[in-house]
């Protein structure tokens, strides 16, 4: 069976699901302001290869730009935000069919899932100072959330 990683195109896949939810992000008055700050300059290709690492694909993420703390930590201490969630997720799902991934119900469904989750759940879970050192990218399959 295809990773979910091999279903949504491997790295060029993830990389246009990037761009466009980057585009969607920016574009949204209320997701915009999380990135009023600033971003990384190489914001889309490091958020490609997180993608790939929990969906199944190379572990480019860990051996080249962190770990699950680090982005954790890059996340947390907000408080609560569930409109921008909320908006975060439709964005997403606008930007499955920009990059050509929502033809396929299965996948797009748990791409929808994965990304749903992951916003709700592990980005706003605890607070900067709580996060502990070590933690690794969650992995997300067909089945949902693989311990």
């Amino acid at each position: 069976m295809r990773t979910v990683f091999e279903a949504a195109g491997g790295s060029e896949g993830l990389r246009g699901l990037a761009a466009a939810w980057h585009r969607r992000v920016m574009a949204d008055e209320v997701v915009s302001h999380a990135f009023s700050h600033g971003f990384h300059p190489q914001h889309v290709e490091r958020l490609a290869a997180y993608w790939a690492e929990a969906l199944g694909g190379p572990g480019t993420y860990s051996e080249s730009y962190g770990n699950e703390s680090a982005v954790v930590r890059l996340h947390a201490g907000n408080g609560e935000h569930d409109e921008m969630n909320r908006r975060a997720i439709a964005c997403f799902d606008q930007a499955l069919a920009d990059a050509g991934l929502a033809a396929d119900p299965a996948l797009r469904q748990v791409l929808h899932d994965y990304f749903a989750w992951a916003t709700t759940t592990t980005m706003s879970r605890l607070r900067r100072d709580d996060v502990p050192d070590g933690l690794r990218i969650p992995r997300w399959s067909w089945d949902g959330l693989q311990e």
